[in-house]
């Protein structure tokens, strides 16, 4: 049975002071003897680690306790293997870059929608107002060839940067539809939410959680494929083991 834990979190909270912040994360995390990468930044916190239960509840545990963190909310999975090699606390100007400074999460979330309402939307071809649900990969490209929602829209983007001139170019497409923004854990989609709903796209929902939370709440259901990680598993599935990458076609 796979031991390793890993988790992925993510929240927006303005923060201060981060070197002095860097050192308090950095010594909890070494004290447990995880591994991974957390980034800091003005806007908030991303973590991605991976080791025996106890180690990540303890890490877990200290971070909420530091009252500029405050509760995260954790998506799991697990692994045979730690899938990072060494334990990174970096400081960064964005937690995900996009370029666009008046985009600020951490004053105000955008909508969203969560896995099971969400499945249910794509079951029944609508949302609960009756619109057209429109699935808007958030991604890169090289992301979304290992997986993405059936028929979702993808924009082939390079980079997160590019997405604001992308919904300039595409905005309609969007029109008239529920559009729900996803990416892998919530944080990009969230960020993209906002900046549509900031430029006057009505209906606009982030996944909660990203593709991660889907998978462990629903499962396969109107996906295909598997779902990227920055890690050495490269794809998980959708029980959030990892894929047989060795077995894809490209």
């Amino acid at each position: 049975m796979s031991s390793v834990v890993n988790i992925a979190a993510y929240k927006f909270v303005s923060l201060s002071d981060l070197p002095a912040l860097r050192e308090r994360v950095t010594s909890l995390v070494n004290a447990h003897g995880v591994k991974g990468t957390i980034l800091l930044a003005p806007e908030g916190i991303n973590v991605f680690l991976a080791a025996s239960a106890e180690a990540i509840e303890a890490v877990l545990q200290g971070l909420q306790a530091m009252p500029e963190i405050g509760a995260l909310a954790p998506k799991y999975s697990l692994s045979d293997d730690v899938p990072f090699g060494k334990m990174r606390v970096r400081l960064k100007r964005e937690i995900i870059r996009m370029d666009h400074p008046a985009i600020q999460p951490a004053t105000g979330r955008a909508p969203s929608v969560d896995a099971e309402t969400l499945n249910r939307w794509l079951t029944n071809g609508h949302d609960d107002s009756g619109r057209e649900v429109l699935m808007l990969d958030t991604r890169n490209a090289f992301e979304v060839a290992a997986g993405t929602f059936t028929g979702a829209l993808d924009w082939d983007l390079k980079k997160f940067t590019e997405f604001p001139a992308a919904v300039q170019s595409h905005r309609d497409e969007l029109k008239d539809k529920t559009v729900v923004s996803f990416c892998t854990g919530g944080i990009r989609c969230e960020k993209a939410a906002i900046y549509m709903a900031e430029e006057g796209i009505e209906n606009v929902y982030q996944l909660e959680g990203g593709i991660l939370k889907y998978f462990e709440v629903v499962g396969q259901q109107h996906y295909e494929g598997g779902c990227f990680v920055f890690d050495e598993r490269e794809v998980l599935d959708a029980a959030l083991a990892p894929a047989n990458v060795a077995a894809r076609v490209d």
